[in-house]
């Protein structure tokens, strides 16, 4: 799934959503449809007007409010709609929705401790990291299929479904994805095109970066 047909210089820039009143508690979110704090809106009204610099040929994005009201921000700057897409919500984790880290760790420790060994756990009882790799790196490709050659697509998701479709999409085995640091809010990491497939660029990014330039070029 990470091949490509001849390199033709495309980008893909996975953009967390901003902040929720849940992340502030550390609270689980998964799939529950929590919205944006102030200090939210206002992330993603800055990185909104950073990423429209990279001139964006296209912008999809889960259907879930913080999602999609993050989304929103750049298609105002940009003029650009946003396709929204369900494949792009974050992990389904059952019982550990709603809980706190400390209370997932109280309750689920064994469980908690295995995931982060890098077992297939479904945590909570709820999807392995697989099916979500599974649901949402296709909707990544398939958009990605459709830009111009050096086009940039703008994927707005969730922390825990972008780790695992770019552990998908760099052919990554699943047991090492958690090796994949965590995106602080509003931030994002960029996947470029490159003749063995897609290359992981930048990863936790606020800000636009100075061209990498010498041997590892």
């Amino acid at each position: 799934m990470n091949g490509t047909q001849g390199a033709r210089g495309r980008r893909i820039v996975l953009w967390r959503h901003g902040q929720t009143g849940w992340n502030i508690e550390r609270r689980f979110q998964g799939s529950l449809d929590i919205e944006l704090t102030d200090t939210g809106v206002a992330q993603a009204h800055r990185a909104a007007r950073l990423l429209a610099a990279l001139k964006p040929d296209a912008i999809i994005a889960s259907d879930l409010k913080r999602a999609a009201a993050t989304a929103a921000e750049l298609s105002t700057v940009t003029g650009l709609s946003v396709t929204h897409d369900a494949g792009l919500r974050e992990t389904y984790a059952g019982k550990w929705q709603g809980l706190t880290h400390e209370e997932i760790i109280e309750r689920f420790g064994d469980e908690y401790a295995a995931w982060k060994r890098g077992e297939p756990i479904r945590r909570g009882g709820g999807e392995l990291e697989t099916e979500v790799a599974d649901r949402a790196a296709p909707v990544v490709l398939e958009s990605a299929d459709k830009l111009p050659d050096d086009g940039t697509l703008v994927v707005v998701s969730h922390g825990g479904t972008i780790r695992t479709t770019i552990g998908r999409l760099l052919g990554l085995e699943p047991r090492t994805w958690e090796a994949l640091g965590g995106l602080s809010n509003c931030c994002w990491s960029v996947l470029g095109e490159g003749a063995r497939g897609w290359r992981l660029l930048e990863h936790n990014a606020g800000s636009l970066p100075e061209p990498v330039l010498g041997d590892d070029d």
